[in-house]
């Protein structure tokens, strides 16, 4: 199966999964284009003098997930798009769950603010077919923006960066532990294919 991609039909969806899988870090830097080293843990602190970071979502922009006990790497995920002042939708990679494979790319995926003064630093992510159904909560360290830390350089560093192709998986998020089936679409490898075809041309 190395290589190769294991297609599985249900209602409304195609679900695809590889046997290596698609980790959060490198689609989040393919999607984004934005070169942080690491873990999806260690965006937060390694973005700091070259990414604006801070803790208001805004579209194109990285969720920063802290490591945890059950998520020891972290974890990363792009904004789509701003819901309301307590919700945000994200797509991202490698979101394990009930009936998900390894590896998936999932899409429009529900995030809630449940943070005691609405700073995103805690949260909860769907989990289910009905957009009430959300996992145990997560703590985040805030958002990070694809355009220069200007209140420590003036974008130079910024400007020169290269996009740093991974060369293996840098993380496995784990997903909440019990739920029903994922209610969010699941693109598989597509996204990832097409970022990557879109940076090479832009060189």
């Amino acid at each position: 199966m190395r290589g190769h991609a294991a297609h599985r039909r249900s209602p409304g969806r195609t679900v695809v999964a590889t046997a290596a899988g698609i980790s959060c870090v490198p689609y989040a830097r393919a999607v984004t284009g934005m070169q942080v080293s690491g873990n999806g843990g260690d965006w937060w602190s390694n973005a700091a003098g070259i990414y604006d970071r801070g803790q208001r979502p805004e579209p194109g922009s990285v969720m920063a997930f802290r490591a945890t006990s059950g998520m020891t790497r972290g974890h990363v995920a792009v904004v789509r798009d701003v819901v309301g002042p307590r919700e945000v939708r994200i797509d991202h990679a490698n979101w394990g769950g009930p009936g998900i494979p390894r590896g998936s790319v999932m899409q429009d995926v529900s995030v809630i603010d449940v943070s005691d003064t609405n700073d995103w630093s805690a949260v909860r992510v769907q989990s289910g077919r009905d957009d009430s159904a959300f996992g145990r909560v997560y703590p985040t360290f805030g958002f990070i923006y694809n355009r220069p830390d200007d209140s420590v350089n003036t974008g130079t560093a910024y400007a020169g960066l290269q996009l740093r192709r991974s060369t293996r998986y840098e993380q496995l998020a784990e997903g909440p532990e019990a739920g029903s089936a994922r209610g969010y679409q699941l693109q598989g490898l597509a996204p990832l294919r097409n970022a990557q075809a879109a940076t090479s041309r832009a060189r």
